[in-house]
């Protein structure tokens, strides 16, 4: 295993080390489906409802609730806008998405002409829904910085810790150097005092997709049973740039040196879900579904670089480069936590509706598994036992009819942190932020065909180290403005 370089002393979404910790693990268990329309501008919040096909990745029992065949289409269309604060600075950057959210198919299978007793029908489902999307671009910046990435390349070589893709580079490069053979490595800013401006530039990709196969039956129209076989397909890629630069030409020899980083995860998935549905009454709905963990079997591709610029003292200024012989390649698993979900929902007569969603999640227990060279993760696995802890995750939704074929629609979404107080004896700063999504959206019907659409509003934030070992801290809030549609039809 390409081993973890440095020891964590807080949980925080760093810059890609070439590593599978807690990131990894946490990135692809704490997803946001994306789905319809409609379940968009609902807030999600379709587990007792059912009858859309974003269900079918929430409680699969919601296609027991259909009562004629559907296909439907949805596009998004997004801009996602960061905002990163670093040394008391603040710059902007953003980045527009086009996506697909959704593809599916529902078909029907009557049990008998007119049969409203017993087993009405057994339905059946298959496509897909997006569960994550990762594009966005950040930037932070700042000066007078009193620490540098070369102190941690530092103090690893002096440790017999050197590496192909991090401390091999800086030498290479001659921002680590000794004064005699054997003695201890230096670098000019640690030597000097620091001083020297910093920038960090992100550009990631990748989603999550699941592809759905499900079958759901209605009892009664008071009933309904529903399974899914999920298969997840994902994608991330990340370049990251990190620039050190003396702006102000204060610190001796050096001028300036830039390390990338390049970071490709792709892999496949498998989970179950099973549901139910029940109606006391018919203005009522209750409904429960279980998510067995989601095994992923993931692939990873890593590679760096680095350049320098150091003026000497005899006044020649030296530019230089350096890079891996090869990309890394390894291959490990991940397996993310099971999840219950309880929902209910008021139904108005035909006057509209309220529903609620609570998802109860243990991120603890999520756990990374068998890497290629035969590491166990160990280490991995006890540092995210303690890091994360169990939450609730709200969807709220409501739906107003003005018409018998057009409604409208309103939605709220509420994720607590994930990450505990305290990790290792050390407050953890991102312990109090939360992600919240704000929906609405209208839906209009004309006979087989119907037409939906939303806009989703979501804000969230993060602490963040800008490389390895870093004591200064980034915050990144986040603001993504995604407009939503659905075509589709009923036969």
């Amino acid at each position: 295993m390409k081993k973890l370089l440095y020891t964590i002393s807080i949980v925080l979404i760093a810059c890609s080390a070439f590593a599978q910790d807690l990131t990894d693990a946490l990135r692809y268990s704490n997803y946001h489906i994306s789905g319809t329309a409609r379940s968009a501008a609902m807030g999600n919040a379709f587990g007792a409802l059912g009858g859309d096909f974003s269900s079918l990745s929430t409680n699969p029992a919601g296609l027991g609730v259909y009562r004629s065949g559907e296909f439907s289409l949805t596009p998004s269309f997004g801009q996602t806008s960061i905002d990163g604060t670093y040394l008391n600075n603040k710059v902007s950057d953003s980045k527009y998405n086009l996506s697909f959210d959704n593809l599916g198919f529902v078909t029907t299978f009557p049990t008998g002409e007119n049969s409203e007793s017993g087993l009405v029908s057994i339905n059946l489902g298959l496509g897909f829904n997006k569960l994550g999307n990762f594009s966005m671009n950040s930037l932070a910046e700042g000066s007078n910085s009193n620490h540098s990435i070369l102190t941690y390349f530092t103090d690893n070589a002096n440790n017999s810790i050197y590496d192909n893709y991090y401390e091999d580079l800086a030498v290479r490069t001659n921002l680590l150097f000794t004064d005699v053979d054997n003695g201890p490595y230096k670098n000019d800013l640690t030597e000097n005092g620091y001083g020297q401006s910093q920038r960090k530039t992100i550009d990631r990709k990748g989603y999550i997709n699941e592809y759905v196969l499900s079958i759901a039956a209605n009892f009664n129209h008071k009933f309904y049973l529903g399974a899914t076989l999920g298969i997840q397909d994902l994608y991330f890629k990340e370049n990251g740039d990190l620039y050190e630069f003396d702006e102000k030409n204060n610190i001796p020899f050096f001028n300036n040196l830039n390390f990338n980083t390049y970071l490709k995860q792709t892999g496949n998935g498998v989970n179950f879900k099973i549901g139910a549905i029940f109606k006391p009454i018919e203005q009522l709905r209750l409904g429960v579904a279980f998510h067995s963990p989601t095994f992923y079997k993931i692939n990873e591709t890593y590679d760096s670089g680095m350049t320098s610029s150091i003026t000497y003292a005899d006044g020649v200024t030296e530019n230089k480069s350096a890079y891996p012989d090869k990309q890394g390649v390894y291959d490990y698993e991940i397996e993310t936590p099971m999840k219950a979900i309880l929902s209910a929902a008021l139904v108005v007569g035909k006057a509209g509706l309220i529903s609620v969603d609570y998802e109860l999640v243990d991120y603890s227990t999520a756990k990374i598994r068998n890497g290629s060279d035969g590491y166990d993760y160990l280490e991995e696995n006890t540092n995210i036992a303690k890091a994360y802890k169990t939450v609730g995750n709200l969807h709220l939704g409501g739906e107003f009819r003005m018409s018998k074929s057009f409604s409208l629609r309103g939605g709220y979404e509420y994720f607590p942190s994930v990450y505990e107080k305290t990790y290792l004896g050390s407050f953890n700063p991102n312990s109090d932020l939360s992600y919240s999504t704000y929906s609405g959206g209208f839906g209009f019907r004309q006979g087989n065909v119907f037409f939906d659409a939303a806009y989703k509003r979501v804000m969230d934030s993060v602490n963040a180290k800008l490389y390895p070992g870093a004591i200064n801290l980034a915050k990144y809030e986040t603001t993504q403005n995604n407009v939503i549609f659905t075509l589709g039809f009923k036969f």
